[in-house]
């Protein structure tokens, strides 16, 4: 969330030239401005994409989805190799799945995490191999878990003891055995917007490892002491001892994951160290060596100035640090280990186009009792397309698209068409004075959470998303909603 001294900068700035060089902290270089000063992504122009696509419109560059996923998957193998040590990456399909990105992702050697069982059936319908899938939810149905079983997952991630018992129930009718991991929540608390920050006690996901919890089980006192535990074992001791008492579950080990759009690299160590440290007291209590620990992604991206992403290879040589050190202290091997880059492979990925409409000029007051002016532009999308901002406060900024933004920049907020007056797509963000209806913004790193939330608020079609590569021509990757489609679902009166 911008704090309130970004309001009041000055009303206009003067930028004398085009800005050659977008900020590289937000934008790839898959993104660049042509000698006109046109924005083209992929070597394509916006006016040209714009023209055949229309707006609003997802533009996602598989140049720059492929680049990241490669350079996740090498910095956390070779980060791990390091300290003799093997990874596997999960793609967090959750953030944006279609079957093209599903099948970019496996070819550059990334496996699919899945949360529902929409997105499972879209990875299968990829040709993704069901090893190499995983399944998360925290209230997955008997249909989701029966789905995952025949068709082989890697991995199905339990969310409470509830769920253990049911997928050892639905795995012994099926006679087979189910490969899980416990989610358990390391107390971690993120510093990030509270409605993505997921490893502190006090919210929906993962399993509690505070000693006393264990009655928060839903357990007796006469049931846990049945599984060798007391009243003062936690909540996620008795959903290990559950699942290793079940012939049809294979208990590969622990799952943890902090939350998302994080900078701060001292909360992934601390998640790590204190799951390291309970996947310890597991083996050693139950005679056994969990194989696998998977600590999660949430790596930050850039999507305003002043933001500063982590490289890839600084996120994982840290954690490697990290990790093979907790090990060392507590005289364990280093387990198989396996991170879920989601935002930080597709945000910076894709952009939005929108067209420019109605331009209105509103007078603020500061805090020092002053009148200003605040520009408001209204595009042709919003919080349809969009829902970040309504949803978490989120910051975006935008950018004058089909010419040069030279000259006098004014202060101004860019809105959406939605009868809702927190339909804002862009808080704060300077654009030319001479900006006029029919001009193109683009928003940067919205290839993350915004199709994967987009709605029909207002009746409004979902846009298309079109998919561009280096000496590649632009085409659909999917196909934009029409009204009659949107419609169709309404069967009237019957």
């Amino acid at each position: 969330m911008s704090d309130s001294s970004t309001l009041f900068k000055p009303d206009w700035l003067e930028i004398p030239a085009h800005p050659a060089d977008l900020n590289r902290t937000i934008w790839t270089d898959s993104f660049s401005r042509n000698d006109s000063g046109e924005l083209e992504v992929d070597g394509v122009a916006v006016s040209a994409l714009r023209e055949q696509f229309g707006t609003p419109e997802y533009i996602f560059s598989e140049t720059t989805f492929r680049a990241r996923a490669a350079e996740f998957k090498n910095a956390f193998t070779s980060a791990f190799a390091e300290h003799g040590a093997e990874v596997s990456v999960y793609y967090a399909a959750k953030s944006f799945l279609t079957t093209a990105v599903a099948r970019w992702a496996l070819e550059e050697g990334l496996n699919l995490d899945t949360a529902s069982g929409g997105e499972l059936a879209l990875a299968l319908r990829a040709e993704v191999p069901g090893q190499q899938i995983a399944l998360h939810g925290n209230n997955k149905s008997d249909a989701e878990i029966r789905r995952a079983l025949e068709n082989h997952v890697g991995r199905i991630v339990a969310d409470s003891v509830y769920e253990v018992q049911q997928i050892a129930r639905i795995a012994s009718d099926m006679g087979v055995v189910a490969p899980v991991m416990l989610r358990v929540t390391p107390g971690v608390h993120a510093s990030t917007h509270d409605y993505i920050a997921t490893a502190h006690e006090d919210q929906k996901f993962g399993q509690s490892m505070v000693a006393g919890t264990a009655m928060l089980a839903g357990f007796t006192t006469e049931q846990i002491n049945a599984l060798g535990l007391s009243d003062e074992d936690s909540y996620a001791t008795v959903a290990a001892a559950v699942a290793l008492g079940e012939d049809s579950i294979n208990l590969r080990g622990l799952h943890c994951h902090i939350g998302s759009q994080i900078f701060e690299a001292e909360g992934f160590s601390k998640a790590a160290e204190k799951v390291l440290g309970f996947m310890n007291e597991l083996n050693h209590r139950f005679d056994v060596t969990l194989a696998e620990i998977d600590l999660g992604g949430g790596y930050g991206i850039g999507y305003i100035e002043g933001e500063s992403p982590r490289a890839a290879l600084d996120v994982a040589t840290e954690l490697a640090d990290s990790v093979s050190k907790t090990c060392a202290d507590l005289g364990m091997e280093i387990p198989h280990l396996s991170f879920e880059p989601g935002r930080s492979i597709s945000g910076p990925s894709g952009i939005t186009l929108y067209t420019v409409g109605t331009i209105k000029d509103v007078a603020i007051e500061d805090e020092a009792g002053a009148s200003r002016v605040r520009r408001y532009v209204s595009v042709d999308g919003g919080m349809s397309d969009n829902a970040r901002p309504v949803l978490y406060d989120a910051d975006y900024t935008a950018v004058l698209a089909n010419r040069e933004p030279r000259g006098i920049q004014v202060l101004s907020r860019v809105v959406g068409k939605h009868c809702e007056s927190g339909d804002i797509v862009v808080r704060f963000c300077y654009l030319p004075a001479d900006l006029m209806a029919g001009d193109i913004l683009a928003v940067p790193a919205t290839g993350a959470y915004c199709y994967a939330l987009s709605s029909n608020y207002n009746y409004l079609t979902k846009p298309p998303v079109v998919a561009t590569a280096q000496e590649s021509v632009p085409r659909l990757m999917v196909r934009g909603e029409t009204e009659e489609e949107m419609l169709s679902r309404d069967l009237g009166l019957v």
